[in-house]
C-alpha cells in the first residue's frame, strides 16, 4: 500500500487500496462461467429440471417394471406348493424373527403392527398375491417400510406362504 493521498475530507483520508488479484480473478471466472451456463441452458437448449425429473420418473418406471416381473402373481396354493417346505418354513421363520417380529410381535399376534394371523386385514383381504405386495412394497402410511431390495425373493415368497398356511380363517 502506498500512503499516496487521493482525497481527504473532514479528516478522513482516501487510500487506493485495490482488491485483491484472486478476488478480481474469481470475479472474472464467475461473469464467464454464467455466461457459459446461460449459452447451455438458455440458448443451446440443455436440460432443465422438468426435463431431468421426467427421465428420472421413466427410469424409475422400468426398475419398478423390471422388479414386478419378478414377482410372478401366484395364488395361495401355488404359493404353498412352491413354499411351504421344511427350509422354505425355516427361512419364514428367520426372516420373521430378525425382520417382523419388532412391529408384529413374537407370535405375529400385534403390537406396532397389526396381526399377521387372524382373518383381518387392515391393507387388502390377506390373499396370497395381496401379502406378497404388501411385503414387496410396504405401506407407508401405516409406517411398514418396503422390503423389496432388502428381502430376497424367496424370503419374500417364504413370508408369504407361512403368513398364509398359518392364519386364522
Amino acid at each position: 500500500m502506498s500512503d499516496e493521498k487521493f482525497h481527504e475530507y473532514d479528516g478522513i483520508v482516501e487510500h487506493n487500496n485495490p482488491m485483491p488479484t484472486w478476488w478480481s480473478w474469481s470475479f472474472v471466472f464467475t461473469v464467464i462461467f454464467a455466461f457459459l451456463y446461460y449459452l447451455h441452458y438458455e440458448i443451446a437448449g440443455g436440460p432443465t429440471l422438468q426435463d431431468e425429473l421426467t427421465l428420472s420418473m421413466k427410469e424409475l418406471e422400468k426398475i419398478q417394471q423390471t422388479a414386478a416381473s419378478q414377482f410372478p402373481n401366484l395364488d395361495e396354493n401355488q404359493l404353498l406348493e412352491k413354499f411351504n417346505s421344511a427350509t422354505m418354513s425355516d427361512l419364514a421363520q428367520t426372516t420373521l424373527k430378525n425382520r417382523c417380529t419388532v412391529c408384529h410381535g413374537e407370535k405375529l399376534e400385534g403390537k406396532i403392527g397389526p396381526n399377521l394371523l387372524d382373518a383381518v386385514w387392515t391393507s387388502g383381504h390377506g390373499t396370497g398375491p395381496e401379502i406378497v405386495q404388501l411385503i414387496r412394497t410396504g405401506v407407508p402410511a401405516k409406517g411398514m417400510p418396503p422390503w423389496e431390495g432388502i428381502l430376497k425373493k424367496e424370503e419374500i415368497f417364504a413370508l408369504a406362504a407361512y403368513l398364509i398356511s398359518n392364519k386364522t380363517k
